[in-house]
């Protein structure tokens, strides 16, 4: 069991022939497997590197694209840049978080179905106010309802 569960961390550093000068590759790809970088993946890649734990633990924590605790199927950003801000990013924040019942620091439902970020700035300033759902998917010039909508297309396609 426990050699199954390593079975596609070690094809991932395999396909870049354990070289450390891809750490940062290598970390992208699990991350995109757990949506995550769980402590045993972290060791496991040290070990199966042969560089020390601190040294991949240093780089997963350095830069914020790495995630140290379990995220959502769906990451849905809230630009709070000036612009959103002023335009109203702050009560989209709020619907979102109140219809996914997250309370306090919660940025992931209980499912992990859904993860709320709020971000400095997303670089589309022109859209403001902008919401970007798994990186791949912007939604300018929102609103709390239409942020609402954008959510019910997701938990729709997930009951079906």
């Amino acid at each position: 069991m426990q050699q199954r569960k390593f079975q596609r961390l070690q094809n991932i550093i395999d396909g870049h022939e354990g070289n450390v000068s891809h750490l940062i590759a290598i970390l992208q790809e699990v991350q995109e497997e757990y949506r995550y970088l769980p402590e045993e993946v972290l060791t496991y890649i040290a070990t199966a590197m042969g560089i020390p734990p601190a040294t991949v633990y240093g780089v997963a924590t350095f830069y914020a694209q790495f995630s140290m605790i379990p995220k959502g199927k769906y990451v849905i950003k809230v630009c709070d840049g000036t612009a959103c801000h002023v335009r109203g990013s702050e009560p989209i924040n709020f619907a979102l978080r109140k219809e996914l019942k997250l309370t306090g620091g919660e940025q992931t439902t209980k499912d992990l179905q859904f993860t709320v970020e709020t971000v400095s700035c997303l670089g589309a300033c022109g859209l403001a106010p902008v919401v970007v759902v798994n990186e791949n998917e912007v939604h300018g010039q929102m609103t709390p309802a239409g942020v609402l909508e954008v959510l019910k297309k997701f938990q729709v396609q997930e009951e079906n």
